[in-house]
């Protein structure tokens, strides 16, 4: 089972996470793309150190909302999510390009990954995107989404993921941030959660138990116990 973690995320003045000691834990890092968060030097430094982990290197395209920090909906039209997506694609191909590596993979972020999720046009621009920038990339989708589905019709290879600090709800989908409940904090409830992903299932904020297939399982970096909780995890994946 893959590992990955959305990294990459400070910018400017502004810090956000603990890259250099999560990088060498994880197998894929999703790097923010200068939308939601990072900028140019923050990028290109995520990149080197992924590269010296050995780490797969991910495209994180959200949309141009810094002060949201990509988890506000935005309403945008499927031919602008496609040229924001592709835009975000070519800024990272700067860096793997200046760094001799390459993109491995593309995850959207925040509030475009959920829409995503549920909205079948969104999601085709998204996959439309990558398949225009280079075929061969990896999408990840949330699992069980219509993004899954668009990245799978259009020929791309697409790798279902699921959560360990995220809860879900019923229909599959990950609970609203604006939410209680909607993010995992402690260890316990963190490694519960992932033992059941490895059974390809899920439990939902009411209690229910989900089908929910998974190639990838995401821990996010700006959790507070974000180091922690990467290694207890690694440790859980390792067993």
């Amino acid at each position: 089972m893959d590992l990955n973690c959305d990294l990459g995320e400070s910018y400017g003045a502004f810090r956000m996470g603990n890259d250099e000691e999560i990088i060498p834990l994880v197998d894929s890092v999703n790097i923010a793309c200068g939308f939601h968060s990072g900028d140019p030097i923050i990028m290109n430094q995520t990149v080197q150190l992924a590269k010296q982990y050995n780490v797969k290197i991910g495209a994180h395209p959200g949309f141009p909302d810094l002060h949201g920090f990509g988890r506000r909906n935005i309403d945008m039209s499927p031919e602008e999510i496609y040229t924001m997506v592709l835009y975000q694609l070519g800024a990272l191909h700067a860096f793997t390009t200046a760094n001799d590596t390459n993109i491995h993979h593309v995850k959207p972020h925040g509030a475009l990954y959920n829409m995503a999720a549920v909205d079948t046009k969104i999601a085709v621009a998204i996959a439309q995107a990558i398949t225009d920038f280079d075929p061969s990339l990896i999408l990840f989708g949330l699992a069980n989404s219509a993004l899954v589905d668009a990245g799978e019709s259009i020929g791309l290879t697409v790798w279902k993921e699921a959560f360990a600090d995220r809860t879900y709800q019923n229909d599959g989908t990950l609970t609203p941030r604006s939410e209680k409940g909607a993010v995992l904090h402690t260890e316990n409830d963190v490694l519960e959660q992932v033992q059941l992903l490895l059974t390809q299932k899920a439990k939902t904020v009411s209690g229910s138990v989900i089908a929910l297939e998974a190639d990838t399982i995401c821990v996010h970096g700006d959790n507070v116990n974000a180091i922690e909780l990467v290694k207890k995890i690694r440790q859980a994946l390792a067993t």
